[in-house]
């Protein structure tokens, strides 16, 4: 077997060693990742100058390839030109950080994922629920079960976006299938003037339920000490409303076609 690893905090992340050491007693793991963090990009891709990528090395050791993109950038050129030959699942993490809610729109880590997805490649999202310097064996380990559980029982085009509490493994309550639900950042700006006077700003806000969050949801169920397993679809069409909105603009746009 042969996996993909990345993610968005970049190449010498903590959380990318631990998962490669687990996955490595599983399968040949190609590491493709970007050179320095990434977090937040959401799905952006680099199109306006060149992707470089180096051979990254620590203590002497080959650690993989180090990308000047983003974590789709990354997946891209892992698949399409690195990899050289299939690759069998992209596992993108240990994200340091919680991805739940809303805010799996705006992360790397899913995102990397996602376009593995795209690509028709099985998939997998991983983030342990805390942003300090954690200890990421727990979630390596649980990766590594995901990893045969997806080969197993693939689920094409889709991501599965996982997210692991930051507590000691004996308090975890269990896995959970949910739904992504509507947590989001809570914008606040922390503003500082620079030497010239001139006004920036540093986004400080966190991550918060709503009021009228299901239980059924991402966040609620990792903020109850459980696993969660949520599968993501890159289609962000509304289904459920195109017939409506079919009748209703039929009526303000004589010239309207039913496809």
């Amino acid at each position: 077997m042969r996996f993909l690893l990345t993610n968005d905090d970049g190449i010498y992340a903590r959380g990318l060693a631990a998962l490669y050491q687990e996955l490595s007693k599983d399968a040949e793991c190609l590491v493709v990742a970007p050179e320095i963090e990434q977090s937040a990009v959401g799905h952006s891709i680099t199109i306006f100058r060149p992707l470089m990528v180096r051979k990254a090395f620590k203590n002497g050791a080959f650690l993989g390839h180090a990308v000047a993109g983003t974590p789709a950038d990354c997946v891209k050129i892992g698949l399409c030109e690195l990899a050289e030959g299939p690759i069998d699942l992209v596992v993108s993490g240990i994200n340091r950080g919680a991805n739940v809610g809303i805010n799996v729109l705006y992360s790397g880590t899913v995102s990397a994922a996602t376009e593995a997805a795209i690509l028709g490649v099985p998939s997998l999202a991983i983030s342990l629920d805390t942003h300090r310097d954690a200890d990421y064996t727990v979630a390596a380990r649980f990766a590594r079960q995901m990893a045969s559980f997806i080969l197993e029982h693939p689920l094409p085009h889709v991501a599965l976006n996982v997210n692991v509490p930051a507590i000691p493994e004996a308090a975890i309550r269990g896995v959970v299938v949910t739904k992504q639900g509507g947590a989001r950042l809570m914008e606040r700006f922390d503003k500082r003037i620079d030497p010239r006077e001139n006004a920036y700003y540093w986004l400080a806000g966190e991550t918060a339920l709503p009021d009228c969050e299901d239980e059924e949801t991402d966040a609620s169920a990792l903020k109850r000490g459980m696993i969660t397993l949520t599968p993501i679809c890159y289609d962000l069409t509304r289904h459920d409303l195109l017939e409506g909105l079919q009748n209703r603009a039929t009526a303000h746009f004589p010239t309207l076609k039913k496809l």
